[in-house]
């Protein structure tokens, strides 16, 4: 663009002749082509309205007040350049060539011209300090003068500052809390004194200081957490305010209000205990809730100790015994035989039934999990620990933990094991803070823990440490006066669950089950139970058909040593005897050839004995 105005571009100043009618870039100076960063080329193609879109309506405004005037100035314009906004201050005159009214703009950096004047300020403050010194002391005593009354009842701590950082006076409530007299602070630095460093001691930079900045940018500066420094050293929590002092537009200073905030950050740390407290506790009543569904689920709160049996009788009376100690308590005895139950019976007769009773199978845990699993473990313990987390022995604080299955316990384990059991204190997995716990522990085991501990699998101490109580759970073959009990209520149990008419089982099928050998215990029969109930057709049970169910009589007993026989293998033996004869004689009774002819017996008694073991002759009708 050749210029019709060449002395433009020798100006200091950037400047822009536009023609408003036209809205077009009539001609730039060198320096508006480096403030807006573009070529002359670039500007001649570039319309006035879109130059100015986001202040248009103000540049209409001072075009029309020029026009009015002759001149003008403004600071509300601004232009849209490198996808950003850049702030402008404007001077402005009317320019005449020929008919047309073009408006000629001195542009200025509205930021850059806020930094000169202030620098210009400071540089005045320093020539002629001397002499501003007096006016700036005049305007802090007369505010402190103004408002005496206010500043000596204030509860808050107020103090002046100069435009040099130095104090110009203090309140009495800034006196207590800094420990500082008036007269050691006034005329003295403040950031010096006060407020030199953070809250960890480093250094706190002058530059960055809020309280200075607000008369130096002439702006309210809040802070609600800094510290000031004390006489004596020590940090006092603030929070602050620092406001500008202006005298006859000039920014001279500036006063802080300040309250200590002590007790807020004390009372924000207890919260925040509290509510870290209270997270704990929700994940642990969480957990335990868990536990109690399972429990409820599982139909626990159904089951009773059937006690007709003399080996059950004694398994109670240890339980009353023991419940009401804190004694560890070692349950022994074959899979399915109860021994949860005994656990839970321990349980609710101890004075520790408000809490819950916590159950750790030590046979599903794997290996790596068992420390995090019994003891908790805090975030980031190891990979997929996204959370603090309670263990097992934190869950049953106050109550009662069973350990099923402990001979499953790895080796490495059990040493941490025993410390809580002796010690009551542990550590979670990644914390090195110790805990206490108080927990009742009883342990069970289908297997022999002294067999373990020689063949070095098992510890000694631990053992013996476990094994203060021991409980036998008796099986169910030793116990067999309980059967018709147990069948009874899980008959019951059952029904109800598969909501179906209560069944019955005649007496002769109550007999074939009590000749069971029954290896799955009280587990087992409970598992037959429920088959057959779902399995029956009628109102009766019946077990003569059952492909997994086999009494000591339905198939060949072979009795290779005839002495010390057992009631029940001489049981065996006479149902067997039964069964061939009647299969022989084709379901025949009386008579030639008749079971009971061939058995040696009368009639009437083998129709007494049959009745007694459930065997119908019209089964055997059709044998050969």
């Amino acid at each position: 663009m050749n210029s019709p105005f060449p002395l433009y571009d020798a100006f200091p100043e950037a400047v822009m002749v536009i023609d408003p009618i036209a809205d077009r870039v009539e001609y730039g100076n060198k320096n508006l082509l480096k403030l807006l960063n573009c070529g002359a080329q670039d500007l001649s193609m570039v319309h006035v309205s879109r130059l100015f879109k986001t202040s248009l309506a103000q540049l209409i405004t001072f075009t029309r007040e020029v026009e009015q005037h002759g001149e003008g100035m403004t600071q509300a314009l601004s232009i849209h350049i490198n996808n950003g906004e850049l702030g402008l201050e404007a001077t402005g005159s009317l320019l005449l060539d020929g008919d047309r009214r073009l408006l000629c703009l001195v542009l200025r950096d509205r930021r850059k011209m806020q930094i000169w004047r202030m620098k210009n300020s400071t540089n005045k403050n320093q020539q002629f300090g001397l002499l501003q010194w007096p006016r700036i002391h005049e305007v802090f005593q007369q505010i402190e003068k103004e408002n005496q009354l206010i500043l000596s009842a204030a509860g808050e701590g107020i103090y002046g500052v100069d435009a040099d950082g130095n104090t110009t006076f203090v309140n009495p409530a800034a006196e207590r809390m800094l420990g500082f007299k008036a007269e050691e602070l006034i005329g003295h630095n403040v950031h010096a004194a006060i407020h030199h460093s953070h809250s960890d001691g480093s250094d706190y930079c002058a530059h960055d200081c809020p309280i200075y900045a607000a008369f130096k940018d002439g702006a309210v500066h809040k802070v609600d957490n800094e510290v000031f420094w004390t006489k004596d050293g020590k940090p006092l929590p603030v929070e602050y305010t620092s406001t500008p002092i202006l005298d006859n537009g000039r920014l001279v200073g500036a006063v802080v209000i300040f309250r200590d905030i002590s007790e807020r950050r004390e009372s924000e740390a207890q919260l925040r205990n509290a509510l870290a407290e209270v997270e704990q506790l929700k994940q642990r009543l969480e957990l335990e809730n868990a536990y109690l569904q399972e429990e409820i689920s599982a139909g626990y709160n159904s089951y009773q100790i059937v006690e007709r049996s003399l080996a059950i009788q004694r398994v109670l009376h240890q339980i009353r015994l023991v419940a009401p100690t804190d004694a560890t308590v070692l349950i022994t005895g074959e899979s399915g035989t109860g021994k949860e139950l005994i656990a839970r019976a321990i349980h609710t007769a101890s004075e520790r039934n408000g809490r819950p009773l916590v159950r750790v199978n030590c046979a599903a845990i794997p290996g790596e999990l068992f420390e995090s699993e019994f003891f908790g473990h805090v975030r980031g313990a190891f990979s997929g620990a996204i959370q603090d987390r309670p263990g097992r022995f934190q869950l049953a604080d106050g109550g009662t933990l069973f350990l099923d299955e402990v001979g499953e316990i790895p080796l490495s384990l059990q040493g941490k094991l025993l410390r809580v059991l002796q010690d009551s204190e542990f550590e979670r997995v990644g914390d090195a803070t110790t805990r206490k716990v108080d927990v009742r522990v009883i342990a069970a085991t289908n297997r022999d823990l002294q067999k373990l501990v020689q063949e070095g699998k098992f510890r000694e101490d631990l053992y013996f440490r476990l094994n203060v109580f021991p409980i036998h759970s008796v099986a169910l073959r030793d116990r067999r006066d309980d059967i018709p009990l147990l069948i009874t209520h899980f008959l019951k149990k059952t029904c109800q669950r598969f909501n179906k008419p209560e069944l019955r089982i005649s007496v002769a099928q109550m007999q074939r089950l009590q000749n069971y050998n029954w290896p799955g215990n009280i587990r087992e029969l409970e598992n037959l139970i429920e088959r057959q109930v779902i399995l029956s057709r009628g109102d009766k049970l019946t077990f003569d058909d059952l492909p997994m169910f086999h009494s000591k009589g339905t198939s060949p007993v072979v009795i290779e040593k005839t002495e010390n026989l057992t009631e029940s293998d001489c049981d065996a033996l006479r149902y067997q005897a039964i069964v061939t004869a009647l299969k022989r004689a084709r379901g025949k009774l009386y008579g030639a050839d008749g079971a009971a002819e061939l058995l040696g017996v009368k009639p009437t008694t083998l129709a007494s004995r049959m009745k007694k073991l459930g065997l119908d002759k019209r089964s055997f009708a059709e044998s050969v």
